[in-house]
């Protein structure tokens, strides 16, 4: 399964890369948004501040809503906050700055007045609904994080994480192809590793089926 990574000057390109590897998967990753239009399957990633990230993957946003009607797609970190509405992160108070809205929710900062932000660390998830990416997961397994903004649980989520208040560890739009998880994979050690194998057998399984319709 070719999988493509989304390199617009965010994220940990080259762990991310090793571990779709590891999880059977072809890996290209590119700034190339003809490239990026005709993939088998996406990955966004993300690392820093909603607003910085946005600029910068302004020149994709338009392959990416088009792509996210036929192709699987997993965002990481702020890579699934892009995918959102939109986030109050860098914006003005009372306003928001707009996402991608291809999963419709608002990313909001984690509530300071009882944890630690930004949420650094290991903590546990709570599986919400089955979903592809979640095969095999079980409650309370571990998995890496590192952000100050988040998005609280509504339908679009799948798994979440209590800290401070309920928000979407992993979400996924309604036809279920556009999907994403707050926390990194690519060092959530073995459960890590289980989400992108299932990312991939999703992706696999996603263009068989539609090889057998047409």
């Amino acid at each position: 399964m070719q999988v493509t990574i989304i390199d617009y000057g965010v994220g940990n390109l080259r762990s991310l890369q090793r571990g779709l590897e590891r999880a059977d998967a072809t890996v290209a990753i590119s700034d190339n948004p003809s490239e990026i239009a005709s993939a088998e399957a996406l990955v966004l990633p993300g690392v820093g501040a909603f607003e910085e990230c946005v600029r910068n993957s302004k020149p994709f946003h338009d392959v990416l809503v088009e792509a996210a009607e036929d192709t699987p797609i997993l965002g990481i970190c702020v890579g699934l906050q892009l995918m959102f509405t939109e986030s109050t992160e860098g914006a003005p108070d009372g306003e928001t700055i707009d996402g991608l809205d291809l999963i419709p929710g608002l990313v909001e900062r984690l509530p300071n007045d009882e944890v630690k932000v930004p949420h650094m660390g290991w903590n546990t998830l709570t599986v919400e609904r089955d979903y592809p990416l979640v095969d095999g997961i079980e409650d309370g397994e571990y998995a890496y994080f590192v952000h100050s903004y988040g998005s609280e649980v509504a339908s679009h989520t799948v798994a979440s994480c209590d800290y401070g208040f309920d928000f979407a560890a992993i979400a996924a739009n309604e036809q279920g192809n556009v999907m994403g998880t707050q926390f990194h994979p690519e060092k959530s050690g073995e459960l890590g590793l289980r989400v992108l194998q299932n990312f991939v057998t999703y992706a696999r399984t996603f263009h068989d089926e539609q090889l057998t319709v047409e």
